[in-house]
């Protein structure tokens, strides 16, 4: 699979140092993680993402530890490691335990198998969940 080379800070564009900026000062930190460093190639994107970044995992309806467990379930269903690691790091931060982890691990099998099953055999939905 095709990589391109972070971009760091001090290569970056004045475009892409204003985004890398709101990110260190929203996120309150002095580092810019790779995921941002290498979307940066195409800086619409980086600042497309970022906005929605920021937006949808902000405080709403749901809490940003709910929303950072979600982000972890649908990292593993999309198998991607990158996101499995960066979200579990900071569901920790806003406290997700180890048990809290193990069980969203065993719910994410759980739902998996049975998604599979009710694909395979073609369950009709019932009735009563329309």
């Amino acid at each position: 699979m095709p990589s391109l080379d972070p971009i760091e800070y001090a290569d970056a564009s004045p475009e892409v140092r204003a985004v890398y900026d709101d990110i260190m000062a929203t996120r309150k930190t002095d580092w810019v993680n790779n995921f941002w460093k290498v979307i940066a190639h195409h800086p619409p994107t980086l600042q497309r993402i970022w906005g929605n970044i920021k937006q949808v995992m902000s405080n709403g309806a749901l809490d940003p530890l709910t929303k950072e467990l979600i982000y972890v379930a649908v990292s593993v269903t999309n198998n991607c490691g990158y996101c499995i690691a960066s979200h579990s790091a900071g569901a920790r931060a806003k406290g997700m335990t180890d048990e809290q982890f193990s069980e969203l691990l065993a719910v994410i099998g759980l739902a998996n198998e049975t998604n599979r099953l009710a694909i395979g055999y073609g369950v009709p939905i019932d009735d009563a969940f329309k």
